[in-house]
Order: C-alpha cells, then sequence, then structure tokens
C-alpha cells in the first residue's frame, strides 16, 4: 500500500445564475463562478406569460454545452406565480398549465431536479389545500413522460397561510400524490433561511441533528435531493423570508460548516440563492462554501474566474434618465441665459 489518502468526492457547490441573453450563458456563468452545478429559471420567474417551449437546437445546445462543464445537476426554480394550493378555481387552472410548461421546459433541458413552492392555502382548510397541491401535481405531469426528473417541494418560512413549513404538510403532499399515482417522482429541498424562519434551530451541532431527525421522520432523509444555502436576515421563528449572504445573517459560518459536511446530507446539491448586492457577492458566497465543505485540504474546488460577476447593478429607468437629462440641459441653459445678461 502506498499510503496515499484518496481524495473524497467533490460536493455539489452551486448558484442560482442568470439565464439574461441565452440559456446557455448561465453555464459559462456558473462555470466562472466557480460552481460544479446550478439553478435557474427556465422562464420569467413572475409572469404567467404562454409557457412556451424551448426550440429544440437552444436545448440542444444547452445540453451540450452543460456536459462539457460538468454541471451537475441542473435545478430549475419554477415561477414564484403559481399556487397548486389556492381555492380560486381560475388561479388554480393557470397555475396547473403553467406547472406543466416548467415541467416540459425540464424536459427539453434534460434536468433532474424541478423545485416548487408548494404555494398557500389563502386563509382555507388545510386539508383540501394539501389534496389540491397533489392533485395539480399529478394533473400537470399526465401524459409526459417525466424520465430523470424529480419535481421537489421546498420548505417555506411559514409566512402567512403558505403550505410547507412544517414537515408533515410536506409528508402528507407527497403521500396524497403518490397514493394516486405510486412511482410518482417527488422529493424535498430545504432552505435554511426557511428552516430558522420557520423555527428550526439548526444554528447547534445539538439542533441540526434533532431537525435532521424530524426530516428522517416525516418526508425521509432520502427525499432530500437539494438544500438551499442562504443566511438568514430574518431571526429564529420570524415567520419571515429574507436571505443574506453566508455568515452575514443569522445563521452565521460555523452552523453552515457543519451543515455542508454532515454525513447525513452527504452528496446532496447545496445551491445559493443569495443576493448580489455588490460586484463579486457572488463569487465570494461560491467561495465560502467551497471554504467550509473542502476544509479537509484533500478536495480541490473549480477555480472561479477572477473578477467574474453576475453584477449589473440598480436598473435605469430610461424614461427617468431622460427627463433627468432634460432638466439638466434646460438648468444649464438658464445659467447660460444668466451669464449673458
Amino acid at each position: 500500500m502506498s499510503g496515499v489518502v484518496a481524495a473524497p468526492p467533490l460536493p455539489r457547490i452551486g448558484i442560482h445564475t442568470s439565464t439574461a441573453g441565452h440559456l446557455v450563458e448561465s453555464l459559462d456563468r456558473a462555470s466562472k463562478l466557480g460552481a460544479n452545478c446550478l439553478q435557474i429559471f427556465s422562464f420569467s420567474p413572475r409572469m404567467w406569460g404562454n409557457s412556451p417551449r424551448i426550440a429544440p437546437a437552444d436545448a440542444a445546445r444547452f445540453r451540450e454545452r452543460r456536459a462539457e462543464f460538468g454541471l451537475m445537476p441542473l435545478v430549475i426554480h419554477a415561477n414564484y406565480l403559481i399556487n397548486l394550493a389556492t381555492p380560486n378555481p381560475i388561479l388554480r387552472v393557470r397555475s396547473v398549465q403553467a406547472f406543466r410548461g416548467e415541467i416540459i421546459r425540464a424536459l427539453d433541458l434534460d434536468a433532474e431536479y424541478l423545485v416548487l413552492h408548494p404555494g398557500s392555502r389563502v386563509g382555507g382548510p388545510l386539508e383540501p389545500a394539501l389534496r389540491a397541491v397533489a392533485d395539480g401535481l399529478r394533473q400537470a405531469a399526465r401524459g409526459l413522460d417525466l424520465q430523470r426528473l424529480r419535481i421537489l417541494l421546498e420548505n417555506t418560512a411559514g409566512q402567512g397561510s403558505v403550505l410547507g413549513a412544517r414537515f408533515e404538510e410536506l409528508a402528507a403532499m407527497m403521500a396524497m400524490a403518490s397514493d394516486r399515482s405510486p412511482g410518482f417522482p417527488l422529493g424535498v429541498c430545504l432552505d435554511t433561511a426557511h428552516l430558522l424562519a420557520a423555527g428550526f434551530e439548526i444554528r447547534t451541532a445539538e439542533g441540526l441533528d434533532e431537525t435532521l431527525q424530524a426530516v428522517e421522520r416525516t418526508v425521509g432523509l432520502s427525499s432530500v435531493h437539494v438544500v438551499h444555502v442562504n443566511d438568514s436576515k430574518a431571526p429564529l421563528g420570524a415567520h419571515v423570508d429574507r436571505h443574506e449572504h453566508i455568515g452575514k445573517g443569522h445563521i452565521k459560518t460555523e452552523a453552515f460548516a457543519r451543515i455542508l459536511t454532515h454525513p447525513l446530507l452527504a452528496g446532496r446539491a447545496f445551491v445559493l440563492e443569495t443576493p448580489i448586492d455588490k460586484p463579486g457577492d457572488d463569487r465570494r458566497n461560491v467561495q465560502a462554501l467551497w471554504m467550509l465543505a473542502a476544509r479537509d485540504g484533500l478536495q480541490v474546488p473549480p477555480r472561479a474566474e477572477r473578477g467574474f460577476t453576475m453584477f449589473r447593478g440598480p436598473r435605469r429607468n430610461p424614461a427617468s434618465a431622460r427627463a433627468k437629462a432634460r432638466r439638466g440641459k434646460t438648468a444649464h441653459t438658464r445659467a447660460a441665459v444668466r451669464a449673458q445678461r
């Protein structure tokens, strides 16, 4: 025996990546940020639209480019407007149709996971809302071959009537969908900021262990495939969803080190959804996860491109900019006239 210690496999560290310009550009951005997996939106997350298909040539180019980069897995986050729990029949129809579009686009891109917020019961009773989500998932996927795609229900912070802050609710929705469609490919995405805001004390070693044991008793740890790694601007039990940079919020760095290296979470994809307030925030957050996840020094993370960032600064309103320019020009003219008097 040589005595050389083999390096353990690299964890999967990723970030939600912009698709601005073209879907394929999200892959280049993820790679330049030092990620080896990624999450994207396949369509505008805050518009209903007509759930367009992805052109076959564009989808093929995306799949080929992703394989070249070795970005695995691909996580797609569904539209925020989708609410399969709603008692409103019109909104429900739109939600089912929109989620079907999400599934189709995820299949086009050969994504491994499609993440969905369960939705809000809007003050209605709990049991019918849970059933509505389960039925809506099945209806949206009817007649489609989901191949290796798995739909993941995300835990929530528990604000208002939103479902999913309790693991028992996630387990109930999964069981209801599977009862009527055995083998329906469902799983769970855990969000660290949502966990803390929902009242789970994940900041201590004991609290994290208790939380993961609660996951095992309800949905089962084998159902957890993706972890959204976000610090929280909101304190424990605040029931408010506010993401913060790693180590800058209420969860803190040491807690993330335990989460990223916990043996019960080995093999999961850890994906950032942290804000980008200034240039380099995205790259620094990815680097922070790598430093915490590979602290034994045996693993060599992907190299990020120095200086690269998705930050594009605050959006400017063209009309406001033109009005400001006109005001400046007018003031300059008046000053010139006064100077000539």
